[in-house]
């Protein structure tokens, strides 16, 4: 019988998100992170619209992270050789595409943001018939979006000649960020495993709901050779073993999408449990149980879980709102409001909601997701005047998010008792409060602030046999409603009538002019009358400079 130390079995995360990479710990039996290491992660945008990653520095990222946390527990005298395996979670739809003889990148990673396909997604929806679009919702759950995997794949394969040249070859292989990592750590050209999980399968748009396998209608109608995806396995089994560095022979016992290992982490096993992440964007997911739940409300049908090659799968109705703390970060860097996104709560509290010179702001900079599906909407401020500060757009853009996730929670239709919080974004108690306010059920946030991480660890750990059947409830905030009814209804109509003046502001011609007829609006009558001013995002970086000197 194997000997451990004195925290016990230990299980490794790799926590591959869009703005850093970790590598953490946990010890199993008490779900304590002992240490980890983190690595910021570079984006760049070649174009409008376009939204790109290296797809070499996040894999050195994430050795750089396992070897410093390794030398991490030396240094806390803990064994390394204490850790059993390795989950992996990350950011899903994010598409990558190498040489599988020479392991070279053949293109950067696109980024689940990048709009580039928007011209793909309309081609498709003209050129096919409305039965047939109908059938790849049903099948993959998913509407025809920039946002999903399918559509980036087409654009590489159309429009990168090493790409082309690759896949006749035979020498071309694809995935979303996990496959990338996975066949990389088991050994990449030299035998590494080609390999995906069900819930970052299920964000392609090219799996069946149903089978779990990938759908040759689906591969047929975006024109993807089935032969340089990846092998779709459960979330809970051993996918291969590391091949290099200080961890080398640790299996790989578990893999999962970020979102869906949050709602593990959050311990939301049960039909009818929801938690919402705050990152990059925010991102609500609601339990359904084993029933695959089609929603007539703009909401995704995805994989939840499936915790092993035989046990059942999980599924999910998933609310995806593209921006929320991308919000503050564009205050700090695009605007220069705040000096650092962790200042938005001191911000915001120099202003209060009702007071002369609060504004209504929409983050639609790259379009709108759940419930609405727009890429024509564009970010947008509604309400400004002479007493309008810079604390205010803080206060707007936090609204903003929130705001969004609400019409999310209504578009569930169905009960939801209180709501679960994680995420960077969620250590922001101000957006907690905003949060429950809109919502007008509690939220409650963990104090322990990895549960995507935590999620990873536990489905390899279960896996492995290491990890215990069940885990107590972590210590939480808990943050209640403290607005009236009234009250709530006036913030809702307000941001709906924000929301309507963003639409149609991209047309299809590179999503650069304004296009009015749109859902029909006219902006000149619809605006001017009410006092509201708006502007597209190419205008508020002079609107900016103005606050400051106000």
């Amino acid at each position: 019988m194997r000997v451990f130390g004195k925290f016990g079995p230990l299980v490794g995360a790799i926590d591959a998100g869009i703005s850093n990479v970790k590598f953490l710990v946990f010890a199993a039996n008490t779900s304590e992170v002992l240490t980890y290491h983190q690595v910021s992660l570079k984006r760049f945008s070649p174009q409008e619209g376009w939204v790109e990653q290296d797809a070499l520095e996040i894999l050195c990222a994430v050795l750089e992270c396992i070897e410093v946390t390794v030398d991490n527990l030396k240094k806390l005298d803990i064994n390394p050789e204490d850790v059993v395996g390795v989950g992996i979670t990350n950011q899903r739809e994010t598409t990558i595409i190498w040489n599988s003889t020479t392991g070279e990148p053949l293109y950067s990673a696109i980024i689940w943001l990048d709009v580039r396909t928007s011209q793909i997604v309309d081609n498709l929806i003209k050129s096919k018939a409305p039965h047939t679009i109908n059938a790849v919702v049903q099948t993959s759950g998913l509407p025809l979006s920039t946002y999903f995997s399918s559509v980036k794949l087409k654009w590489l394969l159309n429009n990168v000649g090493s790409v082309k040249q690759a896949v006749n070859n035979g020498e071309c292989m694809a995935g979303t960020v996990d496959s990338w990592l996975i066949w990389n750590l088991t050994g990449g050209s030299r035998g590494g495993v080609h390999a995906t999980d069900v819930t970052n399968a299920s964000r392609t748009q090219l799996m069946s709901l149903t089978t779990l396998q990938w759908d040759r209608g689906l591969l047929r109608f975006f024109d993807v050779p089935i032969q340089i995806l990846p092998k779709i396995k459960s979330c809970s089994e051993i996918y291969g073993y590391i091949s290099t560095g200080s961890l080398l022979g640790t299996p790989i016992a578990g893999c999962l999408g970020d979102q869906q290992a949050a709602l593990i982490g959050q311990n939301c096993l049960n039909f009818g449990q929801v938690k919402c992440s705050y990152g990059t964007g925010c991102f609500l997911l609601y339990n359904t149980g084993e029933s695959i739940v089609h929603s007539e409300n703009g909401l995704l049908t995805t994989v939840a879980y499936k915790l092993g090659p035989n046990a059942p799968t999980i599924y999910a109705l998933e609310g995806s709102v593209a921006v929320a703390g991308d919000t503050l970060q564009w205050l700090q860097d695009g605007l220069g409001i705040l000096k650092n996104v962790s200042e938005a709560e001191l911000h915001v509290s120099q202003v209060s909601d009702n007071e002369e010179g609060s504004v209504c702001f929409v983050p639609a900079f790259n379009g709108l997701y759940s419930p609405y599906w727009r890429k024509d909407a564009r970010g947008i401020i509604c309400g400004l005047s002479s007493s309008t500060r810079p604390a205010h757009l803080t206060r707007g853009a936090l609204e903003g998010v929130v705001q969004q996730a609400r019409a999310v929670v209504t578009a569930c239709n169905m009960p939801v008792t209180h709501l679960l919080a994680d995420g960077t974004a969620a250590q922001n108690d101000t957006l907690m409060q905003m949060q429950a306010d809109v919502v007008g059920v509690p939220v409650i946030r963990p104090l322990m602030t990895e549960s995507t991480a935590l999620g990873a660890a536990i489905v390899a750990g279960r896996a492995l046999g290491v990890w215990p059947a069940t885990t107590p409830s972590p210590p939480v905030d808990t943050f209640l409603p403290s607005t009236s009814c009234e009250e709530r209804e006036i913030r809702r109509v307000r941001f709906e009538a924000a929301l309507e003046r963003c639409l149609g502001w991209a047309s299809d011609d590179n999503n650069t002019e304004i296009n009015q007829d749109a859902d029909e609006v006219d902006y000149t009558t619809a605006v001017l009358p009410s006092g509201l001013f708006f502007l597209g995002t190419a205008l508020l970086v002079i609107i900016a400079d103005k606050l400051k000197i106000m």
